[in-house]
């Protein structure tokens, strides 16, 4: 379950922070449910995963956390960030791609707990020595080849039952 969880979270922390140019692979051709495109957020191109992990980094030397940052401790406090995630969610029902009837400041609160995910995911790949760019990357072509377009497109099942 926790692995699970984690992969969930490192899969959607990770495609969160991918630097865009253009069309990307992974959002070439973005599809509501019904088939139409759907409209993402514009991102800013200044961040990259390098970036998240060299501030992180920098965040724990300067307090001198870096002793407290085994990978254990740093997945614990991820998922107890996932858990401050979920509780914005709850209770809410289904909720519409873009969150169009989310008030600003739960936005705002959205993207603190989004990034502190994120900053732990970071955080927890240093410590682990895995190189999460590359990970990701990798990630997305063995994906492209378990879910090929035509077989996947507009299907929910797992890649063993297509």
């Amino acid at each position: 379950m926790r692995r699970s969880l984690v992969r969930t979270v490192a899969a959607a922390a990770a495609a969160l922070l991918l630097v865009r140019r253009g069309k990307s692979a992974a959002r070439a051709d973005p599809r509501s449910e019904h088939g139409a495109p759907s409209p993402s957020a514009a991102w800013s191109s200044e961040v990259s995963l390098e970036l998240v992990r060299a501030k992180a980094e920098a965040f724990a030397i300067e307090r001198a956390w870096t002793q407290f940052h085994s990978p254990r401790n740093v997945l614990l406090a991820m998922v107890a960030e996932v858990g401050e995630l979920s509780e914005i969610f709850q209770w809410r029902g289904e909720c519409r791609p873009n969150l169009p009837s989310w008030h600003a400041k739960d936005r705002v609160h959205l993207g603190e707990e989004l990034s502190d995910v994120l900053i732990y995911l970071v955080r927890l790949s240093d410590r682990c020595g895995v190189d999460l760019s590359a990970a990701v990357l990798r990630k997305f072509s063995m994906n492209a080849r378990k879910y090929p377009v035509g077989r996947a497109y507009g299907t929910s099942k797992k890649y063993n039952a297509l």
